[in-house]
């Protein structure tokens, strides 16, 4: 009796992205957290290293903004291809207003 070949595993459906969220040393803002938007779902978030599961073979879009009393500020996007890789920094601007930018870690 031959014994069957283990079946391989499946791909996995999800990956993990690391997204560094920075402030500027000088700033002319304070207490303000940053919100994350992940596939048109948005959730605040602290600033600091943090890991967030997305789909493993599809892009997704990350938008980070900042927002305090009405005053939206910092936007930046960008489109992670599945073979990007996983880690990326957000920088905040230093002024409040003005856009934030993403970049390769």
């Amino acid at each position: 009796m031959d014994a069957a070949p283990a079946p391989a595993d499946p791909p996995p459906t999800t990956r993990r992205v690391e997204l560094t969220l920075r402030t500027p040393a000088l700033r002319l803002w304070g207490g303000i957290r940053p919100t994350l938007v992940i596939g048109g779902r948005g959730q605040p978030v602290q600033w600091g290293v943090g890991t967030w599961q997305v789909a493993a073979d599809q892009p997704v879009e990350l938008e980070v903004f900042l927002y305090a009393r009405g005053w939206r500020f910092g936007d930046a996007r960008v489109v992670l291809a599945p073979a990007d890789p996983p880690a990326l920094a957000y920088r905040a601007p230093s002024l409040p207003f003005g856009r934030g930018r993403f970049t390769s870690v």
